[in-house]
């Protein structure tokens, strides 16, 4: 068995389910984060940097050099916290290249400021499928994987794939497809993507949304998911997926933060332009997005 080059340390944020990595070459200690949030307090407006600057405090205490901060697509469920990470430790802010798509969507949704364009460039680098990149020593590829938004990508790093909201874990299943631009045949042809790579290939999830009878996990296997996940073990077929994610789509809600979290995630983690005021505003358009459903746990 091959000795692992890395070392991954994750960081659960409980307020919205979110799991953030840092993940460092031995050899070099350079370093990827990926998905680190920005709290954000909806009741005051009040954004902070706790979730943050936990994981910053482990990248100084290991003596780390970032070099990059992954974003594996435009989050509905939290605030990006890639630029106060970047301000504090450096690293280049990247994600899909589809999040062109993305953001034409919202900025017409939310009629963002005239000099927001839909071209990527609020980020530092923008993949594209199959893309090879390093840190350190250690090569890593990135991997187009969309349904769940047309943007997602994950990130194949030393025998461990990091695969955003494209998975849950294997008793959670998969997540909803009913965002706009998502698409349930694209997501099932997703998960199987991850799904043919090697068995013993560790998967890193970015969300839990435990049960009352277990804590939260992060990290299985592929093996694991293929014989285990309630919505895509082998033996699931595309059209059985599709039925059953589209009917469950139809019982969630819409998350909580999807309209604050958007407008700053396709900025890349900026908040919006002050106004002339000085203060910084998020705009909220009303009777747009679909109504109240039931409850429903997220996935």
């Amino acid at each position: 068995m091959t000795t692992p080059r890395a070392t991954t340390q994750a960081f659960f944020d409980p307020a919205t389910g979110t799991v953030s990595y840092v993940v460092w070459d031995h050899a070099t200690k350079r370093a990827a984060v990926i998905d680190p949030v920005l709290d954000y307090d909806f009741r005051s407006g009040h954004t902070d940097t706790v979730s943050a600057d936990r994981l910053l405090a482990y990248v100084r205490a290991q003596a780390l050099q970032v070099d990059w901060i992954l974003e594996t697509h435009a989050h509905a469920d939290h605030l990006s916290g890639a630029r106060h990470v970047q301000a504090q430790a450096g690293g280049r802010i990247a994600i899909g290249e589809h999040i062109r798509t993305v953001q034409a969507t919202f900025r017409n949704l939310y009629n963002l400021e005239r000099d927001f364009l839909p071209d990527g460039s609020q980020f530092d680098h923008l993949f594209q499928d199959g893309e090879r990149f390093r840190i350190g020593e250690i090569e890593a590829q990135a991997l187009r994987v969309p349904g769940h938004t047309p943007a997602d990508m994950a990130y194949l790093v030393d025998g461990a794939v990091f695969v955003g909201d494209t998975l849950f874990m294997p008793d959670l299943g998969s997540a909803r497809a009913d965002f706009p631009g998502g698409d349930a045949r694209q997501l099932y042809r997703s998960m199987r993507r991850l799904l043919a790579l090697p068995p013993e290939t560790v998967v890193y999830v970015c969300h839990d949304y435990p049960p009352a009878t277990r804590e939260p996990r992060w990290q299985s296997t592929v093996a694991q998911q293929r014989a285990h996940n309630i919505h895509v073990r082998d033996g699931i077929g595309e059209d059985e997926f599709v039925r059953m994610r589209t009917a469950r789509d139809a019982t969630l809600e819409v998350p909580t933060l999807i309209l604050p979290s958007i407008q700053v995630n396709v900025r890349g983690g900026r908040l919006p332009p002050p106004d002339d005021n000085g203060v910084a505003y998020l705009r909220i358009p009303l009777n747009t997005l679909a109504g109240h459903r039931p409850r429903t746990p997220p996935g």
